[in-house]
């Protein structure tokens, strides 16, 4: 079953863009077409209360002292056949019923029955096309004092304002169009300049994976630095790992070495020497546990990474305190810890138990019943274990550093500890300096971790 392929950010962004860009500009002619539109036909009613007044203007009497309109109107449209501009005068009790020479061989079906300052907008078909009119009821008074009802109305074609709406419209698109075509071709260059970082990543990691650089390099917007630097501590976290196995494998067969010679030359002697071949054996086989074991562990050390989450020393230091109470029951171990609350490791959490537990049970192992733990932090995570043993003495506090390496030998162990301790210091770019302690007279183990 194959995998759905995923759109990229830059098409991601350029699609979603083009979409938004499309929508507003569709809704942006939409909403100019409209207007003008509408600003025509308001215009257009405007023109045809100016005819209807004009109309009113023109209108004379007649015989009786009622409304009578002239044969030739000012306006030339009025005067000529099929101009696209039509007028019809009606009364409503005298019968009387005119049409503008325009309108002749027309029917204009205007509204027949209008109040005294009445107007009607309408429209209405004509044999060619769709009209506009206006009807306007009037009152004209006769010699006789009777008032008598006229309706005037005017009508114009609808097909100018029809074809003037189009060609605005044709325009307005062609124009909206050319405008988000060259808006997409600018926002896919901004977009593509924008986006040229994160493919300067991608181009980077492609040549940390074909071997031709060893990190990310060069300057990166400040959005992305924090990812390139973390993405560097990874890849250096990773080359460190690498190499720590590479060298404990290293170490281990160079250091197995001379325990199989020995253990080989007691396989070729044979029963030459039966009696003293167990013990050669016991002590090779147990010098070779002592190396696997330190190699290991040493190899196994994470090594500083900034993106590890950062742990608390003083809830790991309870945990070990509780847990080598139990081993050492019956000394009776006094703990005095000094931990500062906001104290904590950036770090595995197993490196750190592995550090705290190596020192402080070494402590109590060597010590004669009180620990003193302490931590606490500025630029550097500052660790200290100190018991009240016999201490080390300053020529030997190198060489304790060496695996196998024990002043003590009466108490059991693999002389091991403290080199692992060191092994996960320098791993993560500390130091361990070995020293006397001011507080109980013994061992004071001084550890400085960077923070950042």
């Amino acid at each position: 079953m194959g995998s759905r392929r995923t759109l990229s950010i830059h098409q991601r962004l350029l699609l979603a863009a083009s979409l938004v860009l499309s929508a507003f500009l569709g809704l942006t002619g939409l909403a100019l077409d409209k207007a003008f539109r509408s600003a025509s036909e308001d215009a257009l009613q405007a023109r045809l209360f100016s005819s209807v007044y004009a109309l009113l203007a023109a209108a004379e009497e007649s015989e009786v002292g009622g409304l009578r309109m002239p044969d030739v109107l000012t306006d030339p449209r009025f005067n000529r056949p099929d101009s696209g501009l039509y007028a019809q005068v009606s009364g409503l009790k005298s019968q009387y019923l005119w049409h503008s020479a325009s309108s002749l061989g027309r029917r204009l079906d205007f509204s027949q029955m209008m109040s005294p300052g009445e107007s009607k907008i309408e429209r209405f078909k004509l044999a060619d096309g769709d009209a506009m009119g206006l009807s306007f009821g009037v009152v004209w008074e006769d010699f006789e004092g009777r008032e008598l009802q006229y309706v005037l109305a005017v009508g114009e074609d609808l097909r100018p304002l029809q074809e003037q709406v189009s060609t605005f419209r044709d325009t307005l698109f062609l124009w909206l169009g050319g405008a988000a075509l060259l808006l997409l071709l600018v926002q896919g260059w901004v977009l593509s300049w924008g986006l040229y970082p994160l493919r300067e990543v991608e181009q980077a990691l492609t040549e940390i994976e074909s071997g031709r650089a060893d990190q990310l390099e060069g300057a990166y917007p400040t959005e992305l630095s924090r990812l390139t630097s973390n993405i560097n501590s990874l890849i250096r976290h990773a080359q460190a790992r690498q190499q720590r196995y590479h060298d404990s494998l290293g170490d281990l067969a160079h250091s197995l070495k001379t325990p199989l010679a020995i253990l080989q030359g007691v396989a070729d002697k044979g029963s030459n020497s039966i009696q003293n071949s167990p013990i050669t054996v016991r002590e090779q086989v147990d010098r070779m546990n002592q190396i696997v074991t330190h190699q290991l562990q040493r190899a196994a050390a994470s090594g500083r990474n900034i993106l590890t989450q950062s742990i608390l020393i003083g809830p790991v230091v309870e945990r070990l305190v509780n847990s080598l109470d139990k081993v050492y029951l019956e000394k009776g171990i006094q703990w005095q810890l000094s931990v500062v609350e906001e104290s904590c490791f950036r770090g595995e959490e197993g490196d750190l138990m592995e550090l705290l537990g190596n020192l402080m049970e070494n402590a109590c192992k060597y010590g004669s019943g009180r620990v003193h733990v302490s931590a606490q932090m500025d630029e550097y995570l500052h660790l200290c274990v100190e018991d009240n043993g016999e201490g080390i003495p300053s020529d030997e506090a190198d060489a304790v550093l060496r695996r196998g390496h024990r002043i003590d030998l009466q108490q059991p162990g693999q002389g091991i500890g403290l080199a692992v301790a060191a092994d996960i210091v320098s791993a993560y770019g500390g130091r361990l300096k070995i020293g006397h302690s001011e507080v109980l007279g013994g061992v004071a183990i001084h550890i400085h971790l960077p923070v950042g």
